[in-house]
């Protein structure tokens, strides 16, 4: 069995073909600048052979078709036809109240998904063009299946998800925390508990980090999210790349008043000109941040500082939710490959017995993963490489039987 995995954004596509019998990843790549100028494929196959080209994309439809092109292609090509592919699986932001499991998509899913646009105008809109236009070059004989970052998140209880402001706004509008990153924070805590060798579901708890341009930590016990650092939206929890993070409702209003700016323009500044990028004044890439820190700018030693201040008092606070901790999660981009944000986050932890070997936390990085922590660390400190595209495998290979 062959799963298409898509990834769909306003102006991006993301694939990956799996073949489900040893989950090995056959191809995959990107379709970027779709529907503007200099729009381009970028394709790799399991076999190293690869493309980048230039062609118009002006929609997801047309996307579609480069994607089906490439994986039937004579000479870069995994599969001979399209009805190869047993069914295609949809990453989709957010789910709302509505959906807390992946579905099989018919029209009323994709209808649904679209009506929840308000909570993410960005995504789901583009989630549902994709869907729509994947019908049409895939043909309705292909099942999809929507897998939902916000679903792993639908197991926190209302004493964490809901927020201090008139409850009629909850019932009007569903203003509550949803959370994100759903799919990875349960692929690396399932993965932790099976290398701690332990059932998930017997009393473990987990804190998990997922760090990277985009970041959220969840409080897992028992297998399910009991709480979480992103909220209405990806903007809440700490500092990321270009995010803020929480902060006082009255900065907002008050830097408004001060620079008459609108609620739009405000948006746009919390989401992509603050976090790493509007402390440092450098860069949202870690890399350039850490580059320029080490050449001795201090705005860039301040943002690292602020960034992992605030990852320690997330994960503190959760050690107080969970009533304890037994293994402690860093994936994604900056978890998998910042030894000296783990070794700074964990030094905060000490007071809690947390203890990291420096070593071996300075030889995890570039693709190695594995346990940080000393024998006598009170939780086992793991880093572990997330894979949501093979949790959306998973998922639609399920429930297409």
């Amino acid at each position: 069995m062959k799963i298409l995995v898509i990834n769909a954004g306003s102006s991006s596509l993301k694939f990956q073909l799996i073949d489900m019998e040893d989950e090995k990843v056959l191809a995959k790549g990107n379709c970027e600048r779709i529907g503007t100028d200099g729009s381009f494929i970028g394709y790799k196959n399991a076999n190293g052979k690869n493309k980048k080209e230039n062609v118009p994309m002006p929609d997801h439809k047309a996307a579609f078709m480069q994607v089906k092109d490439a994986l039937t292609d004579s000479e870069i090509g995994v599969i001979k036809e399209l009805s190869e592919v047993s069914a295609i699986g949809h990453r989709v932001v957010q789910g709302g109240s509505i959906f807390k499991k992946s579905v099989i998509i018919d029209d009323g899913v994709i209808n649904k998904i679209e009506e929840l646009s308000a909570l993410a105008p960005l995504h789901n809109i583009a989630h549902a063009q994709a869907m729509r236009a994947c019908v049409e070059v895939f043909g309705k004989e292909t099942p999809m299946v929507a897998v939902f970052d916000t679903a792993f998140h639908s197991t926190m209880p209302p004493k964490a998800f809901m927020y201090a402001v008139p409850y009629e706004y909850y019932e009007k509008y569903q203003v509550r925390r949803y959370g994100f990153h759903g799919t990875s924070h349960r692929y690396v805590s399932a993965e932790m508990a099976k290398l701690m060798g332990r059932n998930p579901e017997d009393g473990l708890k987990l804190i998990t980090c997922h760090i990277g341009n985009g970041s959220s930590i969840s409080a897992v016990k028992n297998g399910k999210c009991v709480d979480t650092t992103m909220g209405l939206t990806p903007l809440d929890g700490f500092m990321m790349g270009t995010r803020s993070g929480s902060l006082d409702p009255s900065v907002v209003t008050f830097i408004a008043e001060k620079e008459h700016l609108t609620a739009e323009q405000m948006t746009e500044m919390l989401n992509k000109k603050s976090g790493l990028l509007g402390i440092s004044g450098i860069s949202s890439d870690d890399r350039d941040v850490s580059e320029a820190e080490e050449h001795g700018n201090k705005r860039a030693h301040l943002a690292h500082e602020m960034l992992y201040y605030q990852i320690a008092k997330n994960v503190a606070a959760f050690y107080a939710v969970l009533g304890g901790c037994d293994g402690i999660v860093f994936t994604a981009g900056l978890g998998e490959n910042q030894p000296q944000l783990r070794e700074m986050v964990c030094e905060y932890l000490s007071c809690f017995g947390v203890d990291i070997d420096k070593d071996l936390n300075n030889k995890t990085w570039h693709g190695v993963t594995g346990t940080i922590s000393t024998e006598k660390s009170s939780a086992r400190v793991e880093v572990i490489a997330t894979n949501e595209e093979l949790v959306i495998a998973r998922d639609t290979k399920a429930l297409i039987g």
